[in-house]
Formats: structure tokens, C-alpha cells, sequence
């Protein structure tokens, strides 16, 4: 079965940095995109950023452009967050399907639990 398991989320004051990591067991993933997503209170579920497995090429939303980067190494993919903001306080969720790239949350079948990113002062 597979499984994502999220972590590095936390608190972080406006302008400060946080990297997290997407694990992924119990697949081959090598054709598998891997996005992540982000919830704040209130708000729907939107995707951030893309990996797709096989080329490797990321993707961004153009709210996270430049300050945001995915990586990935081997079943493990990274979300480095630099320049952050108050808003992107958030639940931030990794997911992975046998699909190309897209935003649309419903292509997803397999999700992490998520992580809680808090950008304070």
C-alpha cells in the first residue's frame, strides 16, 4: 500500500526558511508525479508545486514561484520554502498518483497526513 509520510513543517518568523520532505513507501514510484498542496483555515486545498517522476521536470504556482523549490531524491521529495510569508501559513500535504503534473487535488489518490507550517513574528 502506499504511503507518504511528511515532515519539517513549523514555526517560522516571516522571511525565515523551512525544507519539507515527502517519503513515499510501498510503490514504484518512478512514474508517479509527486505534488505539493497546501490548506489554510477557511481556504481551499491548492497546489503549490509538481515533480514529475520519470523526467523530473517541477512545476510552480505562480504564488510560490521564486521562493519555492521541489526536489527530489530517490522516494523522498522536498519542498525547500524560502522568503515566507504570513500567508503561507498553512496544513502543506505532499501527494503522489500514477499521472503527469496537475493542481486538480481529486487526480490524487494517495496523500500524506500532512504537515503544520506557521509563519509568525
Amino acid at each position: 500500500e502506499v504511503e507518504l509520510v511528511e515532515s519539517g513543517g513549523g514555526l517560522v518568523q516571516p522571511g525565515g526558511s523551512l525544507r519539507l520532505s515527502c517519503t513515499a513507501t510501498g510503490g514504484d514510484f518512478d512514474d508517479y508525479a509527486i505534488a505539493w498542496f497546501r490548506q489554510a483555515p477557511g481556504k481551499e486545498r491548492e497546489g503549490l508545486s509538481c515533480i514529475s517522476r520519470t523526467e523530473g521536470i517541477s512545476y510552480y504556482q505562480d504564488s510560490v514561484k521564486g521562493r519555492f523549490t521541489i526536489s527530489r531524491d530517490k522516494n523522498t521529495v522536498y519542498l525547500q520554502m524560502n522568503s515566507l510569508k504570513p500567508e503561507d501559513t498553512a496544513i502543506y500535504y505532499c501527494a503522489t498518483d500514477f499521472i503527469i503534473c496537475t493542481y486538480f487535488r481529486y487526480s490524487y489518490r494517495y496523500w500524506g497526513q500532512g504537515t503544520q507550517v506557521t509563519v509568525s513574528s
